[in-house]
């Protein structure tokens, strides 16, 4: 993490005033007074329902050492130290990338509609194989999280993943001008943010600002078979542009795919050897080319790679593998959801071998704009009535779901439900010994509550 005198700092944020010792030494940054703030620098900010600048006085209680405090807020802190700044929010930003050109690190940025949290672990996990590295925790990809991250960057560190997230044009292209990677990976392009960007062509322009913070001659890893992204990418000529997908035109392509108990066994185009990754889904051998790809790019040998995809751990809530209650199994993949990653949940489901049977439990897809109905219709009549048993609906959209999937199914496999206790009651009952049950929506949903019904006890 950061560790600089407050004189230090003050350089790095050509601030309009300090007050106090300068001689101060921060270890660390925080704009939460529930984290462990001893030693820290306290930055506060506004936010829609808030003002940090508030609670400044509880930081220095709780054993911050010195806190930001922008110029035109009225009642600063007496006796303490103080950094005064124009805005605290551009501080926290400013900050962050000056710490970041003073780091001897190279960055790799991950974004994409769909995946990005995956393959960030996968990266992680393989370049953690043989470099020191740290990442993104939890959701801390946006224009806030990120720069804590980068903050939280030990000097020592060789490598750092940052997940980049976005709602809407220029958010990404901020993010990576701050971050200025040296290797970034598109995963795909989907149909999350139609309702804020209104196209798939404008989401793929949004993704692509990724390469905004880009040197020449660094790397840009992408989803080949997307067409939105292979026609874009001629633009640019001064880095390395490297596609990976189903399709033997791309660098990086799977031979051989296997579906397992407890996760997927692959083979590519690259080396012969077998790789194996503790997580289910085609969608997610995709995910560990562009990985491939970026390990590659970064000098890990074959070996490291096969070993650290193999020792993966994923965030919760991503095609996550529970024993449930009656000896079923349980599949929560409830964290997020798009047309797109969807229908990877239900091929996924739909390509398990070894269970009596299988059962969907889907919850609306939000922020899909003027066409979200259509979207869920079209999701439901891609289950294939010979590989599931059950499906499950829950949402006001959920009900377009099980119209399309009783245009594939028989009525009485397909069930809607608008009260989430009532679907858990009848699921509940419902389930048997040998079954499997896949649980997506999108998070606003909340059916991680299903998942812990049916969680053995």
């Amino acid at each position: 993490m950061i560790r600089r005198s407050l004189s230090e700092i003050n350089e790095m944020l050509e601030s309009v005033e300090i007050v106090g010792d300068k001689s101060v030494q921060v270890k660390g940054v925080s704009i939460n007074t529930r984290e462990d703030l001893k030693g820290k620098l306290f930055i506060p900010y506004k936010g829609e329902r808030f003002n940090g600048h508030s609670f400044v006085q509880e930081a220095f209680e709780k054993g911050a050492v010195a806190s930001l405090w922008a110029k035109d807020e009225p009642n600063p802190p007496q006796n303490v130290p103080l950094i005064i700044v124009e805005d605290t929010l551009s501080a926290l930003q400013q900050l962050a990338e000056s710490y970041r050109d003073e780091l001897n690190v190279k960055v790799i940025g991950v974004t994409g509609s769909n995946g990005k949290t995956t393959t960030k672990d996968m990266v992680f996990s393989v370049l953690s194989t043989v470099y020191r590295v740290q990442k993104t925790e939890g959701n801390y990809n946006n224009h806030i999280g990120l720069p804590l991250t980068l903050l939280k960057t030990e000097e020592e560190t060789d490598m750092l993943v940052l997940e980049m997230g976005m709602s809407s044009r220029g958010e990404i292209e901020f993010l990576s001008k701050l971050a200025k990677p040296d290797v970034t990976i598109i995963t795909n392009i989907g149909e999350s943010h139609l309702q804020d960007l209104g196209s798939r062509e404008e989401i793929a322009e949004a993704k692509l600002e990724i390469t905004a913070g880009l040197k020449d001659g660094s790397s840009l890893i992408y989803f080949g078979d997307e067409p939105l992204l292979q026609e874009r990418v001629g633009r640019y000529s001064t880095i390395k542009r490297i596609p990976f997908g189903e399709s033997e035109t791309n660098d990086y392509y799977p031979v051989f795919v296997k579906q397992e108990t407890t996760g997927t066994s692959f083979t590519t185009n690259k080396v012969t050897r077998p790789f194996y990754i503790p997580v289910l889904g085609k969608h997610n051998v995709f995910n560990a080319l562009a990985t491939i790809a970026a390990a590659q790019e970064l000098d890990v040998p074959w070996e490291d790679i096969i070993k650290g995809l193999s020792q993966l751990k994923v965030t919760q809530m991503r095609t996550e593998l529970i024993q449930g209650k009656h000896g079923t199994t349980i599949i929560n993949d409830a964290y997020n959801a798009s047309p797109t990653s969807m229908k990877a949940a239900i091929q996924l489901l739909q390509d398990l071998e070894g269970y009596k049977r299988r059962i969907l439990v889907l919850g609306d897809m939000l922020e899909l704009g003027e066409n979200e109905r259509a979207f869920h219709v079209e999701t439901g009549a891609t289950i294939d009535p010979a590989r599931v048993h059950l499906v499950y609906t829950y949402g006001e959209l959920g009900q377009y779901i099980a119209e399309g999937a009783k245009s594939k199914l028989a009525k009485d496999k397909v069930k809607s439900f608008l009260n989430k206790d009532e679907l858990m009651n009848d699921l509940v009952q419902e389930v048997k010994e040998n079954d499997v049950v896949l649980v997506k929506a999108s998070r606003g949903m909340k059916l991680e509550e299903v998942v812990e019904q049916l969680k053995e006890d």
